[in-house]
Order: C-alpha cells, then sequence, then structure tokens
C-alpha cells in the first residue's frame, strides 16, 4: 500500500481533500441552512473527498445546539453517500458531545470529529473519560480532532496511544502544527487514519504518513487543494510542491487584514457563492483589506476569480 493510505480500522478509508465547510449566515447572523448545505455542494462539485461541517472553519462555538445539529443535519442531506460527512460534535462538556454525536448519528452522518474539550484543563484520565463515553455513546467511526492553540488542551504520546485503544477511535486530524509529534504519532499507529489539520502541511503531511488533509484553502478553492493531492497521489512530487506553494501563497493572502476565516469567506464571494458575513465578535474584511486580497490571490493565477 502507499504510505499515505487510510488506517486499516478506519472504516471510510478517509483521504484526500475533507474541506471544513462554512456555515453560511444571513445578515442578521441567523443561520441560513439552505445555503450553508450549498457549500458543501460546492466543494463536493469541485473533487473533493469528503466534507467536515462544524470544524473551526464552521464556527461551531459560536452555534447554538440547535443550530450545530440543524447544520449537521442539512450538510447530510445534500451529500447524501457522495462522500463521507463526517460530523463535527465537539463540546466542551462531554454530556454535549454526547448529545451532538448521537444526533449526528440519527440523521445519518458518517462519522465524528471530537475536538478535545476546551477551556478548562484536561488531564489524561479526564481524556480518556471523555473519547470512551462517546465512543459508547454511537456506533460511528470517531477522529479525535486535536488543535491545541485553540482548546488549550495537548494531548501526549501516551494519552494518544491510550486513546488508539478505544475501538471506534480510527484516526485523528492534527492542527497543531507541530510535525515531529504527527510524524511520531503516525508511525506508533499505522492503523490509523491521520489528517493534517493545516493547509501550510497538505505535501509535508502526505510525505511523512497523512492520507490526507483538512484545508481551509479548500473551501473556497477546491480545486487548487485537489490538483496537489492527485498530483502527489500519482507520484508527481514535483507538480505537487509547486502547487503547494500555490497554497501557501492563497494562505496568506487570506489573511491580509485581518483573520484567516474571513479570507476564506470573502474569497467564496469573489467567486460568485455568497457565505454571508461571519458571527460576531468575528467579521468580515474591509474593503480595503478586500481588494488587496484579491490582488493578491490574482497573482496566483486561480481559476475562478
Amino acid at each position: 500500500m502507499a504510505y499515505h493510505d487510510p488506517g486499516r480500522v478506519d472504516p471510510l478509508s478517509l483521504h484526500g481533500v475533507v474541506p471544513p465547510t462554512v456555515t453560511v449566515f444571513r445578515d442578521d447572523e441567523s443561520v441560513d441552512y439552505e445555503a450553508t448545505a450549498s457549500h458543501a455542494r460546492f466543494v463536493v462539485d469541485r473533487g473533493v473527498h469528503g466534507v467536515f461541517p462544524l470544524g473551526t472553519n464552521g464556527e461551531f462555538p459560536l452555534l447554538s445546539g440547535e443550530e450545530r445539529d440543524g447544520v449537521v443535519e442539512a450538510v447530510v442531506d445534500e451529500i447524501g453517500d457522495e462522500v463521507p460527512v463526517i460530523a463535527g460534535v465537539g463540546s466542551p462538556s462531554t454530556y454535549r458531545t454526547v448529545a451532538h454525536a448521537e444526533h449526528a448519528e440519527s440523521v445519518g452522518a458518517d462519522g465524528i470529529v471530537v475536538v478535545t474539550p476546551y477551556y478548562y484543563p484536561l488531564d489524561h484520565d479526564g481524556a480518556l473519560e471523555h473519547y470512551r463515553r462517546v465512543a459508547e455513546a454511537v456506533s460511528l467511526p470517531l477522529y479525535i480532532y486535536h488543535i491545541p492553540s485553540k482548546t488549550g488542551n495537548e494531548l501526549s504520546l501516551e494519552t494518544l496511544a491510550d486513546l488508539a485503544e478505544i475501538d471506534t477511535v480510527v484516526g485523528c486530524k492534527d492542527s497543531s502544527k507541530n510535525v515531529p509529534w504527527l510524524a511520531q504519532a503516525i508511525d506508533a499507529h499505522p492503523d490509523l487514519t491521520f489528517l493534517a489539520g493545516s493547509d501550510s502541511l497538505v505535501f509535508t503531511g502526505l510525505e511523512i504518513g497523512c492520507s490526507g488533509a483538512v484545508s481551509a484553502v479548500a473551501n473556497a478553492f477546491p480545486e487548487l487543494v485537489v490538483d496537489c493531492y492527485e498530483a502527489y497521489d500519482s507520484g508527481d512530487e514535483a507538480r505537487a510542491r509547486d502547487l503547494q506553494s500555490d497554497i501557501y501563497r492563497v494562505r496568506e493572502a487570506f489573511k491580509t487584514g485581518g483573520a484567516y476565516m474571513s479570507g476564506v469567506k470573502t474569497a467564496l464571494e469573489m467567486r460568485g457563492f455568497h457565505a454571508g458575513p461571519l458571527r460576531s465578535p468575528l467579521r468580515l474584511k474591509d474593503d480595503e483589506s478586500a481588494r488587496e486580497m484579491r490582488d493578491r490571490l490574482e497573482d496566483v493565477g486561480l481559476e475562478g476569480l
């Protein structure tokens, strides 16, 4: 098998490009479920290999429980069995995480992504108890979402090893940007699926054994990231490196004059997809920053602008 194939225990064989799809808001910041589902359709029609509603780009911490469940249901209804839908269900409390996981299973999600609990410190035993309870509540494959910069809780390799013993834990989306941690985790757990969680590590992730990437750039320019993955998968590493360079440039353009996520929604608007505002206190780019971002994106030579 190729070094970057999915893990043996992963029934979804998750691989390739999996965007953390956006939640679309109306001007009054209410959720537009139909348009949210349409964004999942936008990326699937452009070749992605799975979708991940309610990741960081889905603004999940800013949604109510009812809104979160509604987003998952809308995306599942739109995408069906075309590609895996892995639903973000994580919450600071185990109680709420279990409730979201149960709902995701009931509406037909293919898997769940469980971010480490955030805000309060989490020790080894607390992490094990949390993931065990979620795994016991549903039968869906469970992917650990490791993003210590946002949660304040970093998983040690020892804790990951114990989590990997839970039957339905089948993979990890790592957004730590800690390449040695990720490389050692992949080496220690070849049966699990690993996804690189940063656009800066699409190529590098594949090189060290990831089967794909969760890419925010792919929310707006899925063709670019899919091309990078497919070039690598076909053995054309030189082309994959060149496309990773373009992904770096898009990533930096998104940061122009504000938060990365504002770049994603602003770029979607430039492509003719109205994704609405970010939910307050997050905000879109001002006109000057948006113009500068467009200039930088045009320099990359992207199609669709």
